[in-house]
């Protein structure tokens, strides 16, 4: 009798195996490490973020000293969207007297420091924001210079910590360490829910790695059923006792802005 060849009687054994085979380099290519998923996250948080070319917003901006004490500022934010670069935003006050009219420019950079100008109503002057005073205080508030600039998924390096849920939400939780060695932080840990990747809350750590402020997003509403944007941001000071709150309203995109409503020489010419 001829005997049969190996692979015959083998073959419902090769049959199960082979697709184990198949799955192995697949598995291993999904293995990440805590950095590359923590990157992952902010890049997919980022992707969802991009395509409205350009938005303007109304903003009330309410400061808050140690003792609940409260002033209101309004101003309006404008943003252009570049490709292959961070976004140009323009900030101005509307009110109240003494800094309506003060505006500030921000082009932001992926891998580069970004430029930042301030033009001051009551000297009539532009005044360029050195990049070592970029973690001071944007206008008496609880937001940095750095702060008012769009964060670019270049502009840090990222660690996956965890998920947890917070205030009901499924979040993950990732750590964020600024590229920018001028930066006022050493890291943020920054919370986005699961569903849509929506910033939650962040954490703020200074220089000595001591937690210096949080911020907190509440109230997302979606435009241009794409967009999410929160009605109120509060940012609180830990070590001052000091808070701003800025809420947001009356979104609108598409306006048709161009680099020349971004000018630096036409800055102080804002409306």
């Amino acid at each position: 009798m001829k005997k049969k060849p190996w692979w015959s009687t083998h073959k419902a054994r090769i049959a199960c195996f082979f697709p184990l085979l198949c799955l192995m380099p697949m598995a291993a290519a999904s293995a990440e490490t805590p950095e590359e998923k923590g990157l992952a996250i902010a890049t997919e948080a980022r992707q969802r973020e991009t395509g409205y070319q350009d938005s303007v917003s109304e903003l009330t901006m309410i400061l808050r000293n140690r003792n609940g004490q409260e002033s209101q500022r309004e101003l309006r934010i404008k943003v252009l969207e570049v490709a292959d670069d961070g976004d140009k935003s323009l900030v101005i006050f509307d009110s109240p007297k003494d800094v309506k009219g003060t505006a500030l420019l921000s082009f932001a950079h992926k891998t580069q420091d970004d430029d930042q100008w301030l033009y001051l109503p009551a000297i009539k002057r532009v005044k360029r924001i050195a990049s070592g005073n970029k973690s001071g205080p944007f206008m008496g508030s609880e937001f940095a210079y750095e702060d008012m600039s769009s964060q670019e998924v270049e502009k840090f390096t990222y660690k996956y910590l965890r998920e947890e849920v917070l205030d009901g939400t499924d979040c993950f939780v990732i750590e964020r360490y600024p590229a920018d060695k001028k930066s006022g932080y050493t890291k943020q840990v920054a919370w986005l829910d699961k569903a849509e990747y929506r910033l939650q809350k962040v954490d703020y750590y200074d220089r000595k790695s001591e937690l210096l402020k949080t911020l907190t997003a509440k109230n997302h509403q979606q435009y241009l059923d794409k967009y999410w944007r929160p009605e109120t941001m509060e940012m609180v000071n830990h070590q001052t006792g000091k808070g701003t709150t800025l809420q947001w309203k009356n979104h609108q995109f598409g306006n048709g802005f161009t680099g020349r409503d971004f000018d630096v020489n036409s800055l102080q010419r804002a409306r």
